[in-house]
């Protein structure tokens, strides 16, 4: 290492001395912890426990990223995203939630899977973890197998087929901005370069 900081990130809890349960809704709730800081300081920390989410960059043989437009509430924005979703069923493996998300809000399947890239959403007020796969060999659903009911945001939702290229363009000229999408385009134009051979494979670990 040359005697650098080895630039990886490292689990590490500090002493919470009092923590104080705000809100609780149907996804999220909002908790203040009181925590211990360096040289024996105490502060107030805000933040919100989010059960997790996944998203899917479905790329097909043209190169071209699967995209859907859905209403954004919070932001008051129609957004241009990945389909993607929380993860609501305890204990199901995380590309089975990414399959149904996008056979969900797509209407398509897979028959590769990778792990493209891990995030931390919002690290400083969340503690909600993203995972963002690459699904190749993609393939339509039948309507009469995709008995799925879209509804409230999902409805009329389009889909559309984005060279990545244009994509990464879209990204760095700030056209689209939702935070998994932006980072599973950047990342899927990066590992074209190696062909995707530096991909983990669906099921690796989380840190």
């Amino acid at each position: 290492m040359n005697g650098r900081t080895r630039v990886e990130d490292t689990p590490e809890a500090w002493d919470v001395v009092d923590s104080k349960h705000r809100f609780k809704g149907y996804v999220i709730e909002v908790v203040t912890d009181t925590v211990r800081m360096p040289r024996d300081e105490v502060a107030d920390r805000d933040y919100v426990v989010h059960p997790g989410a996944v998203a899917v960059l479905a790329l097909d043989e043209q190169d071209r990223v699967l995209m859907i437009r859905q209403y954004r509430h919070p932001t008051r924005h129609l957004m241009w995203e990945l389909p993607a979703g929380i993860r609501d069923v305890a204990g199901e493996p995380l590309v089975t939630t990414a399959a149904r998300e996008l056979a969900e809000e797509a209407g398509y399947r897979a028959d590769t899977w990778y792990t493209l890239v891990d995030l931390r959403s919002s690290p400083g007020m969340t503690d909600e973890r993203v995972r963002v796969f690459l699904a190749r060999g993609l393939s339509e659903i039948p309507d009469e197998e995709n008995g799925y009911e879209h509804r409230h945001e999902e409805i009329d939702m389009p889909v559309e087929w984005v060279p990545l290229a244009d994509a990464v363009e879209k990204a760095l000229m700030g056209m689209i901005h939702n935070s998994s999408t932006v980072a599973g385009i950047l990342a899927a134009y990066a590992a074209s370069v190696e062909g995707h051979s530096l991909l983990r494979p669906a099921d690796a670990p989380e840190a």
